[in-house]
Formats: C-alpha cells, sequence, structure tokens
C-alpha cells in the first residue's frame, strides 16, 4: 500500500500522520471522496524541532461542515524537503504556505506565489527557526541627521558569566 498512516480517535477528533510524499494524496481523498467532504482547510500549523532528522512538522486542520468532523495530518520533513501545494484544493491555504515559507524556508511547489508576506523584502534568514538569533543580523533605525532609515550590522559581545545556581533561600522541609 502506498500509504503508512497512523490513526488515532480521541473522542470525535481523528489524527493521522502521514509520509510527506503522501500528503496531497491523502487530502485529495479526504476533499473528493463523497463520504469525507472535508472542503475546508482551517489552517496549516508549522513548528521547528531542532537536532530531529525531521525538522520540521506540519499540521494540516480540515473540516468537513457536512459531517460535521475535524481532521489533523500530521508529518515530519527535512528543511531540503518540497511539499506540493494545496492551493488547487483550497484556494485559502496560498497565504498559509507563503507564511510557512517566509517563517521557516519551507517551500511548497507549484504555488505561484511565495513573496515575502510579513517580513521585509531585504529581510535575511527565517524568524521562527530555533537556530534563528534572538535579536537577528542587522539593526534598523530611523536617523535624524541623515533623515532615512539605516541598517547596520548587529554586533553583540557577551562576557562569559559563571552562573551560580545554588539558591540563597533556606528551605525548610
Amino acid at each position: 500500500m502506498f500509504l503508512r498512516y497512523l490513526i488515532l480517535f480521541s473522542g470525535l477528533e481523528i489524527e493521522i500522520s502521514v509520509n510527506s510524499k503522501n500528503i496531497y494524496p491523502v487530502i485529495l481523498f479526504l476533499n473528493k471522496h463523497s463520504l469525507c467532504r472535508f472542503k475546508n482547510m482551517m489552517d496549516i500549523i508549522c513548528y521547528d524541532t531542532i537536532g530531529s532528522s525531521y525538522r520540521f512538522g506540519l499540521v494540516y486542520n480540515l473540516l468537513s461542515v457536512q459531517n460535521n468532523m475535524r481532521i489533523r495530518i500530521i508529518t515530519k520533513v527535512n528543511e531540503n524537503t518540497q511539499l506540493l501545494s494545496l492551493v488547487s484544493l483550497y484556494r485559502s491555504v496560498g497565504w498559509s504556505e507563503r507564511e510557512i515559507f517566509d517563517f521557516f524556508g519551507l517551500f511548497f511547489f507549484e504555488n505561484k506565489d511565495l513573496r515575502k508576506i510579513l517580513t521585509d523584502y531585504g529581510f535575511k534568514g527565517f524568524p521562527l527557526r530555533k537556530d534563528f538569533p534572538l535579536t537577528g543580523y542587522i539593526d534598523i533605525y530611523y536617523d535624524d541627521n541623515q533623515k532615512c532609515i539605516c541598517y547596520k550590522n548587529l554586533e553583540l559581545s557577551q562576557e562569559y558569566r559563571n552562573f551560580n545556581f545554588t539558591s540563597g533561600w533556606k528551605v525548610n522541609v
């Protein structure tokens, strides 16, 4: 069989774990089959688990209004995996795919509108990845003398600190 899956029933929620290559056929089946009719893609959630062999997890949340059911489809991918876009099935999913591309750097094949959506066009990197520095790479500020927005590279020097984790509080047990 082309599909290795895990189905968990929790109350009325259904959760399916699918290989990333089979995301499109599974969601196509759930959308088109007369007994399923999951016609609404509510959202796509992406999360980063750095250090794992499959670094990113994607959760597709679908809704069938006719059957009053929800389903979650979960897959794990690497940063080099190209996922097939679901814009041909759900037009509203284009926004979510753009957001995931902008923040995590995952590429959705056949999505014709993968532009930056919430970060600047000159922004380098992917801010929701766990390896992205907390302060970014550049500092943006407005200079009153030059009357323009200026960019400068950040130079953060942090001295070595030796932390003392022993508590100064006395605890009576």
